[in-house]
């Protein structure tokens, strides 16, 4: 939990907009297609899409867990596999926080998109391989858009 805390804390933004969400989406599917990864992708604000893609190969249950998996991320402002690792170092079900288990997917690949002062404001996500890869995914091309946005 720590390690994913502390990769949270790396990749804090100075602003994010729909060109952010933009680029930051349009870069998640050229990576996609290059590796020829079947794999959909989402980024969202509370109530608002702002980017949706679905490559080759990805089906509606990539879109059905992306929703799910950001809806277990955005209550606690952190990534889904966080949540995953901590309800299970505590023994704990999504359920015990309120949540119905089949609305919440507490699997990697939804991560919170943080911008300082503001705290969290949206969350991107994919779905389509195994949860570490769509977690780790998601922080490679946060932390470029980090890097590329100063």
């Amino acid at each position: 939990m720590a390690r994913l805390l502390a990769e949270q804390e790396r990749r804090v933004l100075a602003r994010f907009d729909f060109h952010a969400a933009a680029a930051l989406g349009n870069h998640l599917v050229e990576i996609v297609l290059d590796g020829a990864r079947p794999i959909a992708i989402a980024i969202e604000r509370p109530s608002k899409d702002l980017f949706a893609a679905a490559v080759p190969g990805s089906t509606p249950a990539n879109d059905s867990l992306i929703a799910r998996k950001v809806a277990a991320a955005a209550p606690f402002a952190h990534s889904s596999l966080w949540v995953g690792v901590m309800l299970r170092s505590t023994a704990a079900t999504l359920g015990d926080h309120g949540p119905s288990e089949s609305d919440y997917a507490a699997h990697g690949g939804a991560v919170p998109i943080p911008v300082r002062g503001a705290g969290v404001v949206a969350v991107a996500a994919v779905s389509g391989l195994p949860q570490a890869k769509d977690h780790g995914l998601v922080v490679d091309v946060l932390e470029w858009l980090a890097a590329s946005s100063g």
